[in-house]
């Protein structure tokens, strides 16, 4: 079974392709409401699927003795270019192939030199295995940013929810709960009787830390869970606004 990516692991993508080597668990908990045991949970979860393939330091070849980063633009037959690609990776300065879905200029090869004189033998070598060299470039820098849709948003809503939308109108939404939120503490038997959580909607799944609990009536839900509901319509604005952080009181000065 493939993983969903929901809203709490696309902020954790963010997060680690901003700066993997400093960003903590606690960090990225804080922004979305859950406990750092959870947000670890997710990433193991990422790199077992396959979605977080590794973590590679960011290096400044240029300052290693003068080295030259290249970049060769090569031509594969598309039979072959899986192929072609694993062989250019074994070729001595070889440091990243790109396939691109293409009939020509279909593989980029990023390798680096230690003079002009190694890069030739590095683009000899590529065109022994087979590969069209169509164009060679130096690498003067190379800037990364993470993907902006991952990220916060402008102005983020008092809740963090992911919502999926289901045939026939139902709905199936996911809430991390805040420390102050109408639900939080309350039992799931309490929270229907009190109306928190209208009749119609039912909590399917509580997310606590690395573990997945059975929703019982007397479950009490917690700061810092991720709660999943079904509604077979939209789910009420009154059962939205008790996973929410509840607005503090303030009276403007004149009010009377």
């Amino acid at each position: 079974m493939s993983h969903r990516v929901d809203e709490i692991d696309k902020r954790i993508l963010y997060h680690l392709a901003a700066d993997a080597r400093n960003t903590s668990a606690p960090t990225i908990a804080e922004e979305v409401d859950v406990t750092p045991a959870t947000i670890r949970h997710r990433i193991r979860q990422m790199e077992e699927a396959g979605i977080i393939e590794g973590y590679h330091a960011d290096i400044d070849y240029e300052r290693t003795d003068g080295r030259i980063v290249n970049q060769f633009t090569c031509t594969a037959p598309v039979a072959d270019r899986h192929r072609l690609a694993q062989a250019a990776l074994q070729v001595s300065g070889v440091v990243n192939v790109r396939k691109l879905m293409a009939g020509r200029e279909n593989l980029v090869v990023t390798a680096v030199g230690t003079d002009t004189d190694d890069v030739t033998r590095i683009a000899r070598e590529l065109s022994n295995h087979g590969l069209d060299l169509e164009r060679e470039d130096i690498v003067q820098d190379e800037l990364y940013h993470p993907y902006h849709p991952f990220g916060a948003e402008d102005e983020p809503s008092q809740s963090f929810a992911d919502v999926q939308n289901l045939a026939g109108g139902a709905e199936v939404i996911e809430f991390t709960v805040p420390e102050d939120a109408a639900i939080t503490g309350r039992t799931l038997e309490d929270a229907n009787e009190s109306g928190v959580i209208d009749d119609d909607s039912l909590v399917i799944s509580i997310e606590r830390g690395d573990a997945v609990l059975t929703p019982r009536g007397d479950t009490a839900v917690e700061a810092g869970d991720v709660v999943t509901l079904f509604a077979p319509e939209s789910v009420p604005e009154g059962t939205v606004e008790a996973f929410e952080t509840r607005p503090s009181e303030r009276v403007a000065d004149g009010d009377e």
